[in-house]
Parts: structure tokens; C-alpha cells; sequence
């Protein structure tokens, strides 16, 4: 069997600019930031990001990585509005497709499924469906409905965040919703994965797990046992969202706080960040949230 074992580095090392990436999770749940914070002080540059955004989005807003995103959203939950994204989209520094959320998990499983489009109601009647991106399509059936034809949502690369992954690539996500990551992880030509732990084959208990197992192996190129790499944005059941740092993350809403703010937590390697948050026993501590 493969061995698919990497670190975070050597991802990031793969990824080139101009690039189209889809970041999984949802918004403060579940988001590959140790790989997020990788890509923001690596050199690539002039991104296209597909993502349900939180911190993700405004971190790589806030390192200038960020050309054009495709987006149904961009907060972080407790916190409806992240300023970087914010401050990046109201001085057009990005080309933008606003999205309806179901209009981006069309799109994703149109591209999973090697389809140019889905029609879908979504969007009629909106302002939505002005922008350029759109075309319609009338149904070639006896009701002649005039759709939306929700174009494919074709990544280059995914990164998702995963509870437990082998060395294969065989993965398990427990989050109570795993959201449309599986979409992602179909659609992308590479899918690189972070995971609190790898594991044994064996230990990961298909038998008993497989309904946690979202998407094959062999859509993964590689993987990086990174614990804690979802943090500050929870990975349920493991840990919650940690709102104290969230704040201290908004807080840094000008240039002099974010370039305080990434030299103590970007900058460093993801053990040295673990620690500056207030180490492993703290995060592991916070608890889930309840909806």
C-alpha cells in the first residue's frame, strides 16, 4: 500500500501560483489552518479559493495570497464579520463570485461528477444570477422551465482537515456534519489532507467507521499528521472553537496588529504555534459547541 506521509512543508511546496484551491470545513469548524498558515508565509500567490470561508479566507486575505474567491460566505460564526476578508473586499483587492451556499455545493458536485453544470432554481429572482458567471438553460422536457445552470466548481487542489487518516489515505471525519467536503475532495485533481492523528489501517475500524469514511483513497495525493491543525476554528469531537484567540484574530484588523499577529503566530512552525495558543492540554479542553 502507498505510503502518503508528508508534512505540511512539503504540501505547500507542491502548490503553485494561480492556482484554484478549495478549503474545507465551515467557516469556524473543521478548516486545515496549520496548512492555511503554512500557504500564508510561503511565496505562492494569486489564488483562487473556493470556500464556505472563516479564517481560512481572512488569513489569506490578510497575506495578500487571495486573487479571486468563490464563495457562499465568509464569517466567523460568534463573530459574524471577519475583518480581513472585510477590509479586502471593500478596497477591491479581489475579483469575487458571490454565491449562493447551495450554488457552491452545485457546483463542487457537478465537478465531482465530470459534469459541466447542474440546473437548479437556486438563485432565480436574485441578484445572484446578474453577475457574468451565470447562463440559463430551459428544460427540454413538456414544462420548458427556464434554470440556472450552476457551472462546475473545478479545484486544482483540496485541503481538508481529517480526524484520522493511514498511510493510504483512507480517512475518517466524526464532526457531527462533515458539510460538502467529500464534494471537494471528488472534484479537486489533488487532495492533500491535514489529520490529528494517522493511524494504523487496522485501528481506523472500517467495519465500524465506514459511514465516517467520506471520500476514497485514491483521490489523495498526500497527507500530514498535524494535531491540533484545525486550531483556532474546532474539530469536533476532539476540540471546540476557540473563541479567545478568534478575538485576538479580529482584533488584528490593521497592519501594524496583523504583523504583530503573524510574527507570533504564522511565522513560527506549527509546534511553535500550538504552544503560543497556550498548548495542547488548553485547546483540548475547549468544548464543543452547541447549535
Amino acid at each position: 500500500m502507498l505510503n502518503k506521509v508528508t508534512s505540511i512543508e512539503n504540501i505547500v511546496e507542491n502548490l503553485e501560483d494561480g492556482m484554484t484551491i478549495a478549503i474545507g470545513g465551515w467557516a469556524t469548524r473543521r478548516k486545515p489552518m496549520a496548512l492555511i498558515r503554512a500557504i500564508a508565509r510561503s511565496s505562492v500567490k494569486d489564488l483562487t479559493i473556493i470556500s464556505y470561508g472563516g479564517p481560512d479566507v481572512g488569513t489569506l486575505c490578510a497575506a495578500k495570497k487571495i486573487r479571486k474567491l468563490i464563495f457562499g460566505f465568509v464569517s466567523l460564526d460568534h463573530i459574524p464579520l471577519d475583518p480581513h476578508f472585510q477590509l479586502a473586499r471593500q478596497s477591491g483587492e479581489l475579483e469575487v463570485i458571490d454565491l449562493d451556499e447551495g450554488m457552491v455545493h452545485l457546483g463542487l458536485r457537478a465537478a465531482a461528477m465530470r459534469l459541466p453544470f447542474l440546473p437548479t432554481r437556486l438563485g432565480i429572482g436574485t441578484s445572484v444570477v446578474d453577475q457574468d458567471f451565470f447562463k440559463t438553460i430551459r428544460s427540454p422536457y413538456g414544462d420548458g422551465e427556464l434554470l440556472i445552470a450552476m457551472p462546475a466548481l473545478k479545484p486544482d487542489v483540496a485541503l481538508i482537515h481529517v480526524h484520522e487518516s493511514d498511510q493510504a489515505g483512507n480517512s475518517l471525519i466524526f464532526s457531527p456534519d462533515p458539510f460538502f467536503d467529500e464534494m471537494m475532495a471528488r472534484a479537486a485533481d489533488k487532495v492533500y489532507l491535514s489529520a490529528e492523528r494517522i493511524v494504523t489501517t487496522e485501528a481506523l475500524d472500517m467495519h465500524k467507521n465506514a459511514r465516517f469514511n467520506l471520500f476514497e483513497r485514491c483521490v489523495v495525493s498526500a497527507v500530514a499528521e498535524v494535531p491540533f491543525g484545525a486550531h483556532p476554528t474546532g474539530a469536533s469531537p476532539d476540540y471546540g472553537i476557540d473563541m479567545n484567540h478568534l478575538k485576538a484574530y479580529k482584533s488584528a484588523s490593521d497592519s501594524e496588529a496583523w504583523a504583530d499577529y503573524s510574527a507570533r503566530y504564522i511565522a513560527q512552525s506549527h509546534d511553535e504555534y500550538i504552544d503560543a495558543v497556550g498548548g495542547k492540554d488548553a485547546i483540548s479542553s475547549i468544548p464543543a459547541p452547541i447549535y
